[in-house]
Formats: structure tokens, C-alpha cells, sequence
């Protein structure tokens, strides 16, 4: 005589399965083939290829910046004139206290959730934006200086990558 398994057993199991496979899918298991799981230096070397051959992820543009021997702090020194030229123009806002393409979100205090600059008090930082042409969005590019009054700031930094890294600009105070 043949049992037949109850419906309420078959649910958590359908559950658990759906949960490997996702979980596997997350860690690039390949359940479909015999070759079995990818390590995860492959998957991550497919997910890097894939992502720096799409151009969406860094728009191209006519100046990118150099970067010079390691400033104070530890971080990779980038002269103004070596950054887009979009920077440049930031740099004057700033210096004359505006006004700023993006006035809901530049002059504002940056967070540094991220920690990559320097721990600083809670309002010693703050953020404006670089505008990238030909996007329609405030794209990834940052000026964010610290420290001083906000016509003045003791410190400058700059990130293409949206607060992944930075850069110091040496020359911004022209």
C-alpha cells in the first residue's frame, strides 16, 4: 500500500528548496549543470567583467583625474586641474557660497557612513555635487569638504565612485 505524503509536509520542503536555490543562486551554484558550484573568485571575476565592460557604470568624459603622490592623510592627491571640468566650476560655488545646481542636496552635511574619510564631529563635513553630462540624475560624482566655514573649508576631497574612494584636492582655493 502505497502512503501519500501529506500537503502540509510538502510546503516547508517546496519553501526550503526555493530557499536553496536562491541562496545558491546569490553564491553562483549552478544546480543545472555537473559541474557543481563556482568557486567564488569566479563569480566575482564574472561579476567584475561584467561590470567594467558595461559602459553605463562610468560615463566617459573628457578629463579624468590624475592622481599625484599620496597627500596628508593617507589619501591620493588630485590637483583641480586634473579633475573634470565640471569640478572646477563646483569649486567656485562653493567658494562663493553658491548658488548650487542641486540646492536640496549641496551645502548639506555629508555623513561619511561609509567611514572612508577621516572621523570627523557629526557637522564637519559636507557635500556638492559634480554634474556628469549627458545623464539626467546627479550621477556619482562628489566635492566634499570639511572643516573651516563652508566659503572656506580646511579640507577637500573628491569621489567619481560615490563615496567608494577619495582623492585630496591640494588646490582647491585657488
Amino acid at each position: 500500500m502505497a502512503q501519500s505524503r501529506s500537503p502540509r509536509k510538502s510546503v516547508p520542503a517546496a519553501i526550503g528548496a526555493a530557499v536553496l536555490v536562491l541562496v545558491g543562486g546569490y553564491f553562483g551554484i549552478d544546480f543545472a549543470t555537473d559541474s557543481g558550484a563556482k568557486s567564488a573568485s569566479e563569480a566575482s571575476s564574472s561579476a567584475t567583467a561584467i561590470t567594467a565592460s558595461s559602459p553605463a557604470h562610468k560615463p566617459s568624459t573628457a578629463r579624468s583625474p590624475k592622481t599625484e603622490p599620496t597627500a596628508a592623510g593617507g589619501f591620493p592627491s588630485c590637483p583641480l586641474s586634473s579633475l573634470p571640468a565640471q569640478a572646477e566650476d563646483t569649486a567656485a560655488d562653493i567658494l562663493a557660497g553658491g548658488p548650487f545646481e542641486h540646492p536640496d542636496n549641496d551645502n548639506v552635511r555629508f555623513g561619511n557612513y561609509e567611514g572612508t574619510l577621516p572621523r570627523q564631529s557629526r557637522n564637519y563635513y559636507r557635500e556638492y555635487t559634480v554634474d556628469t553630462p549627458g545623464i539626467n540624475h546627479r550621477g556619482a560624482k562628489r566635492i566634499v569638504t570639511g572643516g573651516g566655514t563652508e566659503t572656506d573649508p580646511e579640507v577637500w576631497y573628491y569621489t567619481d565612485d560615490h563615496y567608494e574612494s577619495f582623492c585630496a584636492i591640494p588646490d582647491a582655493e585657488y
